[in-house]
C-alpha cells in the first residue's frame, strides 16, 4: 500500500513535532494506533459480512 523510506518517516516526524510539540506526541501516537486498530477491525468485519453473503448466494 504505502511504502515509506527512512527519509520520508523522518520528515513526517519532524512535521508532527513542529505542529503538535513533543509533549503531545505520545497522546497523538496512541490515538493514531487506536484508529488504525479500529479501521482494521471494521475491514475484517466487512470482509466477513461479504463472505457470508456470497456463501448464502452460492
Amino acid at each position: 500500500m504505502f511504502k515509506f523510506g527512512m527519509g520520508e518517516l523522518v520528515i513526517i516526524l519532524l512535521i508532527v513535532l513542529l505542529l503538535f510539540g513533543a509533549s503531545r506526541l505520545p497522546e497523538i501516537s496512541r490515538s493514531v494506533a487506536k484508529s488504525i486498530k479500529e479501521f482494521k477491525k471494521a475491514g475484517k468485519e466487512l470482509k466477513s459480512d461479504i463472505e457470508d453473503v456470497t456463501k448464502d448466494e452460492a
